[in-house]
């Protein structure tokens, strides 16, 4: 006989999360993702917890570091929102109404609340996989972590494969002249749509002259 529990998959592909950011990661198999905007807090029992300062990018990241993972169900919003910003807001509002046909979150007050390098299918995923807890403003990390434990109880994966956006790409890739998209100066570039800040190279004509 088969060992089922060999057979018994954790929900996730390693390595997760694959987007990179400001955020601690706890036990993956947890079913609580937290986020807490501004607040520079770190409650202690979620899958992963960090920081969204941004109605855009940051975001982005939070969706395909979600969606990635079967095992989380419940993202709860909490801390102070960044002003002018608003991703707490954009959050709730990108979760309710997903976004127009020029990518913008319907119904955000943030001030660029556009989604560009995500389908539109893992707004999709992520609206159906996760349900928000709205306690922004909240800062206690003790009620926040009483949270965590209350709602991962009742927390069952969902049923589908990872929605895998992008894959980690290791820190050490560096990008030949013309591949990123936005030039930072010094030979440094950023390629958008895997949030990864490198090193330019020569291209070979320049190098061998």
């Amino acid at each position: 006989m088969s060992d089922e529990s060999n057979s018994i998959k954790p929900g996730y592909e390693d390595p997760w999360p694959p987007v990179r950011g400001d955020y601690l990661v706890g036990t993956a198999t947890c079913g609580v993702a937290v986020v807490t905007l501004a607040s520079p807090i770190y409650p202690k029992g979620a899958a992963i917890c960090g920081q969204c300062k941004t109605e855009n990018l940051g975001v982005e990241k939070i969706v395909a570091n979600v969606i990635s993972n079967c095992n989380i169900r419940i993202l709860i919003l909490c801390g102070v929102e960044s002003k002018g910003h608003l991703p707490g807001n954009t959050i709730l509002a990108l979760h309710r109404n997903g976004i127009d046909e020029q990518g913008r979150i319907i119904g955000s007050m943030g001030a660029i609340p556009f989604i560009q390098n995500l389908p539109a299918g893992a707004i999709e995923r992520f609206q159906q996989q996760v349900q928000l807890v709205n306690c922004i403003g909240l800062e206690d990390i003790q009620q926040i972590e009483e949270l965590i434990r209350r709602y991962d109880r009742y927390c069952q994966p969902y049923p589908s494969k990872p929605f895998q956006v992008i894959k980690r790409i290791v820190a050490s890739r560096r990008i030949s002249f013309g591949q990123g998209d936005i030039s930072l100066g010094s030979r440094v570039v950023m390629d958008a749509s895997a949030w990864i800040v490198t090193e330019e190279i020569a291209a070979k004509a320049d190098a061998e002259g």
